[in-house]
């Protein structure tokens, strides 16, 4: 498998407040058009938040029109969350 390097750390994973994992196995799978994709994390996501993927059978950039045989795609996003600095400072008052 292809390693992305943004892909969370084990020990990321482990202390996650939100960790979402998904695992995608196709025969064939072919693009169109060449997808556009990000994860931006906003809020109160700390800077130990990461999201990637281990791809068997599937370059990082795919190519229009290419057919790609026997594909996995193992995702994950980890968010650990910044606490706040007392403990009503995530309170709204009202």
């Amino acid at each position: 498998m292809a390693e992305d390097d943004r892909r969370p750390t084990e020990e990321t994973r482990r202390t996650a407040d939100i960790l979402f994992t998904a695992r995608v196995k196709a025969d064939e799978l072919r693009f169109e058009v060449v997808p556009e994709n990000s994860v931006v994390f906003t809020g109160d996501a700390a800077e130990e938040s990461a999201s990637g993927s281990d791809r068997t059978n599937l370059p990082r950039q795919v190519q229009e029109n290419v057919t790609y045989r026997d594909v996995q795609i193992d995702y994950a996003i980890a968010a650990r969350l910044e606490q706040p600095e007392s403990p009503g400072d995530d309170l709204q008052s009202g």
